[in-house]
Order: C-alpha cells, then sequence, then structure tokens
C-alpha cells in the first residue's frame, strides 16, 4: 500500500533536518527517510552539474528504499536540480527555496537581507523568485561561507561561529533591513547564534512550516496520506560520522534510528 511508504527527505548533510523537525511535527503519522549526504557537503560551492549529479544519486538513493514522495531538503539542490528531478521521476518532489515573498511583503524598512550559499543566490530559479516579489525593495545578498562546515561538525557555539555571522551579518545591518532570509536548511540552527547578534526588531524566517503544509498538500492530492495511527518508523542515514546528526537530533532520541551508511 502506498500510503504507508515512507517520505524521503535529502539534503547535503544535516540541515535538512530543520526541514524534517517540521513535517514531523505536522505529519506525525508519517514513515520517513533522511539521507545527509554529508561526505559531500557543502552543495553551495559546487558548480550545477555537480549538484544536479548529486541530486539525482540521493533520489535514486530514496527512490530504491521504497518511498512514495521527495523532499529536496536543500536550497541549492532544488534551485539547480528540482526541474530535472521532476522531469526524470514519476513521484511527488518538494523543493525547498528561500522565503523571499514574505519578507517583501511586510518589511517596513523596504531592506531585507538574504543568508544563503553561492549556489542558492547564483541559480536561475533564485533569480526569478527574488526579482518577482522584490521590484521596490532593496535585498542584500550574502553568501554565508563558512556556516555549513561549522554546522556540520556541530560548531554551533563556537568562536569561529560568532565570528562569521557578525562579519556576514554586518552589511545586512548598515543596510537597515527588517527581515533576514535563511536560504540554506542548516542555518535554522544558528538562529540562536544570530538572535544574540542582531537587534531584536529583525525578523529572520526560514521555508521549513512552509514545506512541510506543502507536504501535507501533495500528500492529500496524491492519495498518499498515511492514516494509520501507528509508530512511525523514522530512519536517519548519514554517509559520514553519525555525531552530529545524533546531537542536532537528541530530542528525538526515543524514537529515530541513525546509521552510517553509503549512498
Amino acid at each position: 500500500m502506498k500510503q504507508a511508504q515512507p517520505i524521503g527527505i535529502f539534503d547535503s548533510g544535516v540541515g535538512g533536518t530543520s526541514i524534517w523537525k517540521e513535517i514531523h511535527a505536522l505529519l506525525p503519522n508519517e514513515h520517513t527517510i533522511y539521507l545527509a549526504d554529508s561526505k559531500n557537503a557543502p552543495y553551495g560551492q559546487k558548480s550545477a552539474n555537480e549538484i544536479r549529479t548529486l541530486s539525482i544519486k540521493n533520489t535514486e538513493a530514496l527512490i530504491a528504499l521504497g518511498c512514495k514522495m521527495i523532499v529536496v531538503a536543500c536550497n541549492t539542490a532544488t534551485t539547480n536540480a528540482i526541474d530535472l528531478l521532476r522531469k526524470n521521476y514519476d513521484l511527488p518532489i518538494i523543493g525547498i527555496e528561500p522565503a523571499i515573498k514574505p519578507a517583501a511583503l511586510q518589511t517596513q524598512s523596504k531592506s531585507i537581507g538574504i543568508l544563503a550559499t553561492k549556489g542558492t543566490l547564483s541559480s536561475a530559479l533564485f533569480h526569478q523568485t527574488s526579482h518577482a516579489f522584490t521590484k521596490d525593495i532593496s535585498v542584500i545578498e550574502i553568501v554565508g561561507e563558512g556556516l555549513v562546515p561549522l554546522i556540520e561538525a556541530g560548531q554551533l557555539d563556537s568562536p569561529e561561529m560568532y565570528s562569521l555571522l557578525q562579519k556576514h551579518t554586518a552589511p545586512m545591518l548598515a543596510a537597515n533591513v527588517d527581515y533576514i532570509v535563511l536560504g540554506c536548511s542548516h542555518y535554522p540552527y544558528i538562529i540562536p547564534q544570530l538572535k544574540k547578534i542582531v537587534p531584536p526588531h529583525i525578523k529572520i524566517i526560514d521555508s521549513g512550516e512552509a514545506v512541510a503544509r506543502q507536504t501535507r498538500k501533495l500528500l492529500k492530492s496524491h492519495n498518499l496520506s498515511n492514516e494509520e495511527t501507528n509508530v512511525p518508523k523514522l530512519q536517519f542515514f548519514t554517509n559520514a560520522s553519525k555525531d552530529t546528526l545524533q546531537f542536532l537530533l537528541r530530542a528525538y532520541a526515543e524514537i529515530i534510528s541513525v546509521e552510517e551508511k553509503d549512498f
């Protein structure tokens, strides 16, 4: 029965677990399989062709594991590969884009900041979305260089992290932004650190809840929702060390399994 098959989720490492948390909170009955491609993180510095190749590899691994739907929980993979994946695979595929629209609609200062990877900011899809909603708004785009490796290493509160965040947010503060859009699924893990650096009136937003709602919507429209109330199987696989994955998911330790696996 297709409804009982898992939702597959992949990211260039552990960051997409921020998306998984939102999906699990909204859809607690659903089985999930998460692939953390930490061996190849970060995707943001790779060429578009490399990103597409890795996205295909991850998608095919999830299909082989019996997934009924795939969530590309990586901004860089979405903006560079989502069209290709949807064209080549016959199952619902959900992507993740920076939450530019809500920031653009709600900004009072008419100035917003976007913190994302180079691979996301340089993509055609990002530029289409950005131009569609930010015609009369100043947009400060900052490449979050160095952040993903620190998050992958679990160095959330390190001096290096604070130093990088101060450097990356300085141009945004100088431009009087009132919204900072996080354009990488790793970045929600550093919201507490960001809040210590930026003034309290600046709102920090990400795409997690929107992706979870879209997942629920597509499950319903494709008649794939799992209505069973059995305990869901929540599997996580990483092709590197599982230490950071276990650390970030420690609140779920009793209900998930985390394994190191080559894929």
